[in-house]
C-alpha cells in the first residue's frame, strides 16, 4: 500500500503545470457572440444587412454557468430563468459587463424567439458549436427610424425595459430604419469553443 505524501502531491502538481504549459491540458471554455440583423421590405427583398458582435453580460455569464450545472447531483442546483426572446432599443451607448440592460427600450418590441429556435449548430471537429437564436419582427411591429440595440432577455413577455439582471446579451447595431412595411429578423450566435 502506497501512502500519498506531500512530496507526491508536489510532483503531481509539477507534472500538471508542465502539461498545461505545453498546451496538453485544456483549462477553460470560451464563448463569443455575433450575429446579423436582416431588414426586408414588403416584397421580401433585403434592404439592409447589419452584422454585429455582442457583449455577453455578467447576467449572461451566470446564465451559461447555471445551465451547465443545473440539476447535476449531488447539489442539484436549479436552472436559471431561461432566455425567452429579444427586445429592441434606440440608444447607441455601448454596454459594459455590469451595466448592460437596454438603454432605451423601443415600446412593443418585445418578441419571443421564432418557432424553431433556439437551435444548436455543430461547426465540426475542433471548430466549436453555435447556440443559435432568432427573432423576427413582422411588418407593422417595432417600427422606428433609430433601432440601434438588441438584447437577448429572460423577460420577453414584459413590454418594458429590461434591467441588466434580465439581459443575457446585448449588441449595438448600425442604425436600422424599420418602416411600417418592413420586417426585421435578428439571428444571433453564441459560439462555444474549448479554450
Amino acid at each position: 500500500m502506497h501512502l500519498i505524501t506531500l512530496a507526491d502531491e508536489r510532483i503531481d502538481a509539477l507534472h500538471a503545470a508542465f502539461d498545461a504549459a505545453r498546451g496538453l491540458v485544456p483549462d477553460g471554455i470560451g464563448m463569443v457572440g455575433y450575429g446579423v440583423a436582416e431588414l426586408r421590405d414588403g416584397d421580401g427583398r433585403i434592404k439592409q444587412l447589419v452584422p454585429f458582435h455582442n457583449l455577453i453580460t455578467d447576467a449572461g455569464d451566470l446564465y451559461i454557468a447555471g445551465k451547465i450545472i443545473a440539476a447535476i447531483a449531488p447539489a442539484s442546483p436549479s436552472a436559471p430563468t431561461a432566455a425567452n426572446g429579444m427586445k429592441l432599443g434606440t440608444a447607441s451607448t455601448a454596454a459594459t459587463k455590469t451595466d448592460a440592460g437596454l438603454a432605451t427600450y423601443l415600446t412593443a418590441s418585445n418578441a419571443a424567439f421564432d418557432a424553431t429556435y433556439p437551435q444548436t449548430a455543430n461547426l465540426g471537429a475542433g471548430l466549436g458549436v453555435n447556440a443559435v437564436y432568432r427573432t423576427t419582427w413582422a411588418a407593422g411591429v417595432a417600427t422606428s427610424s433609430t433601432i440601434n440595440e438588441v438584447a437577448i432577455v429572460n423577460d420577453q413577455a414584459s413590454n418594458l425595459d429590461s434591467s441588466a439582471a434580465n439581459t443575457y446579451s446585448r449588441a449595438v447595431l448600425t442604425t436600422v430604419n424599420k418602416t411600417a412595411s418592413d420586417s426585421l429578423a435578428v439571428t444571433w450566435n453564441w459560439k462555444a469553443l474549448g479554450a
